[in-house]
């Protein structure tokens, strides 16, 4: 779905596996069973012109996400506001997955993915087909100097 941004710049939705990153700890130490990690798939906005993974907050009481600090936030409106952090956030999209702290937006419906996202799990934006697309298909790449 493509939406237009308060900017005028298009933005589009595609779908988002998020979970409870501790849950995956648990599992590890053999503390809790695969099928119990708390994850959800939601529909996320892509904005290459936002910086963090914002979620909705109903979304962060379900998944029992770890509660960090106040953040200091600026809407695409030039509104300001202060929100939690949500921490150990896993997000895993199109076979590439990470670990991030969210803005927990208290009425938002849906995820919003910025760049920090995107550049972590190295895709790319395409505008004109409203995707993602790995950068390389064979895995991420991650440039050094």
């Amino acid at each position: 779905m493509r939406t237009q941004g308060a900017n005028g710049v298009g933005r589009f939705t595609v779908d988002i596996n998020v979970a409870n990153n501790d849950d995956f700890a648990l599992v590890h130490r053999g503390l809790l069973k695969p099928n119990q990690v708390r994850r959800e798939t939601i529909p996320a906005v892509v904005d290459s012109g936002a910086a963090m993974l914002v979620l909705p907050q109903f979304l962060v009481k379900r998944l029992g996400l770890r509660l960090g600090g106040k953040v200091n936030v600026r809407y695409a409106d030039g509104r300001r506001a202060q929100r939690q952090e949500a921490e150990s956030v896993y997000v895993e999209t199109l076979g590439r997955h990470s670990t991030f702290n969210a803005v927990i937006e208290p009425k938002r419906k849906t995820a919003l993915v910025g760049a920090i996202v995107l550049e972590a799990l190295d895709l790319l934006v395409d505008c004109q087909r409203t995707r993602l697309v790995p950068r390389d298909p064979h895995g991420a790449i991650f440039e050094l100097e």
